[in-house]
């Protein structure tokens, strides 16, 4: 018997929630820092938020906003929101308040559950105002005027009436809305149902055969596909989520999956490539750990093979996704690693792949396509944007943007990508961002912002600029007023002057050039 047919099969994510509430009240949820946090008492938080929410008058399908490191509260947050038939928007802690904003704006949140010490929360009270109701964990640092805002302690406080689950019980009320990149023109939401959710948590559970006594030490942020989907598959299989929010301090992490006997990990290529170049592995007694999986790019194989040498006991899952795939659309099984090194594995339970040419036909084995995918996984389009949903979305398949080949075995090689997007460490950063700040400075006539290949990270950012005649501006300046503008990931690495942009016939930058 698999993990997947062990337990029941919810429409909502809610569900899966209670259900495990009900069955190991006292199983520890969550390890963060020195706090130990059980099921029961995360229920019972998630509980207290949507009854807070409810008597202040939300409507199904309002967005609940959440501006939260990983931790209790953004998982008593979120699912707290979804109880009270709100679609939860994760905010991306690590940028400045100008993406937010946006993300705010263009989600039209009427909620926003934040850290009262995030350093941006005081610019975003002052450009969103009274428009958008405020509960604070921790008090904020100085006072918010601008914004209605009630303490988290006093949400907590809330009790009534049961809340009637049945009413959640569609698979396509939709659950949550998730931003891949936050440039001012067009803002990417991509809009997740409870059904899209639910078979992505059933399909991992079935391949990593995810138990309750099973746990993993945490490093990937909530408010990502990737670690959304960490999240939840933990809930449903009633494992336990230890919550490590950084890795300035690899040793540390290392310590911590020793420390609580962790049975998995998961991580991008970047966090590999540090912690094997920061930590010696084998020093580190790694008896319990079980798995690790690996998304968010291609890993050089050559880290691969090192990876598994080095920790033999431990199954390693190379894993490819997308958001718009809530997370997961293949895995390549642990047994199969050496043979098919450099594959991104098969579809996932529940999901087809093909490979089609350019007019949308399925190539033949070996042959160069675009990845196309289907299942119930897939997203229902983009927020407020139907015109984007129509170009990835056709008769029920989602066209990625991936270029690969496919084995007669059906396993797919990626190739590269159609899009620009750039992947640094864990984030996925549209090119559109870095050049719209960068151009706002009056020396820059004209800028074009690609990734460049980094050791560590996988990709780093790099501008390359054409000033405007007779300006002054030296690459310091730029960086600086970045600094402001952007998270820190976003800011470019290298920047190059040069007279021109390399341009199609149709005035297309050739990125590929740059």
């Amino acid at each position: 018997m698999t993990a997947a047919s062990s337990h029941a099969r919810f429409a909502s994510l809610v569900r899966y929630l209670e259900h495990t509430a009900e069955r190991l009240p006292r199983r520890e949820a969550v390890i963060f820092k020195q706090r130990r946090v059980s099921y029961e008492e995360l229920w019972s938080w998630a509980c207290s938020i949507a009854a807070y929410l409810r008597r202040q008058g939300i409507e199904p399908g309002d967005r609940v906003a959440i501006l939260m490191e990983n931790s209790p509260e953004y998982i008593a947050a979120y699912y707290g929101a979804l109880m009270a038939s709100a679609v939860a928007v994760g905010l991306n802690t690590a940028t400045k308040s100008r993406d937010i904003v946006n993300w705010l704006n263009h989600s039209q949140a009427r909620w926003l559950f934040a850290d009262g010490r995030h350093a941006e929360l005081p610019l975003i009270a002052e450009k969103i105002g009274r428009g958008l109701r405020l509960v604070t964990h921790a008090e904020p640092g100085k006072p918010l005027e601008e914004m209605e805002r009630t303490d988290w302690a006093e949400v907590l406080q809330e009790s009534g009436e049961k809340i009637d689950l049945s009413t959640l019980d569609d698979p396509e009320r939709l659950a949550s809305i998730i931003y891949t990149s936050g440039t001012t023109g067009e803002p990417k939401g991509v809009v997740l149902s409870h059904g899209n959710l639910v078979a992505n948590i059933e399909s991992i559970l079935e391949y990593l055969r995810l138990k309750e006594s099973d746990s993993i030490v945490n490093v990937l942020p909530f408010y990502y596909s990737y670690g959304n989907s960490v999240l939840h598959t933990h809930i449903a299989a009633g494992g336990c989520l230890i919550l490590e929010n950084s890795l300035v301090y690899p040793h540390k992490v290392m310590q911590k999956i020793v420390e609580e006997k962790a049975t998995g990990f998961s991580g991008v290529p970047s966090t590999f490539a540090l912690l094997m170049s920061r930590t010696k592995l084998t020093d580190y007694n790694l008896s319990a750990m079980r798995y690790m999986t690996q998304a968010g790019g291609p890993m050089p194989p050559a880290n691969v093979q090192r990876l598994t040498e080095e920790l033999p006991h431990i199954q390693f899952f190379v894993m490819y996704g997308q958001t718009e795939a809530c997370a997961r659309l293949t895995y390549l099984p642990p047994e199969r690693l050496k043979e098919k090194l450099g594959s991104a594995g098969t579809a996932i339970p529940g999901v087809e792949i093909e490979i089609r040419d350019e007019a949308g036909n399925p190539v033949p084995v070996g042959t160069k396509g675009e990845i196309w995918a289907r299942g119930e996984n897939i997203m229902k389009g983009y927020w407020r944007n139907p015109e984007m949903t129509q170009e990835v979305l056709r008769d029920g398949w989602l066209k990625t943007g991936d270029l690969a080949r496919i084995d007669e075995e059906r396993y797919i090689y990626i190739i590269g990508r159609n899009s620009d997007m750039i992947k640094v460490g864990a984030h996925r950063i549209s090119p559109k961002e870095v050049e719209e700040v960068i151009a706002e400075l009056e020396a820059v006539e004209e800028v074009a912002a690609v990734g460049v290949a980094d050791e560590m990270l996988g990709q780093v950012v790099k501008a390359v600029v054409i000033r405007k005649k007779g300006a002054q501006l030296e690459s310091k300046a730029i960086q600086r007023h970045c600094l402001n503008n952007l998270a820190q990931y976003k800011i470019p690495k290298y920047i190059e002057f040069a007279e021109s942009l390399p341009k199609t016939a149709s005035g297309k930058v050739k990125r590929h050039l740059l």
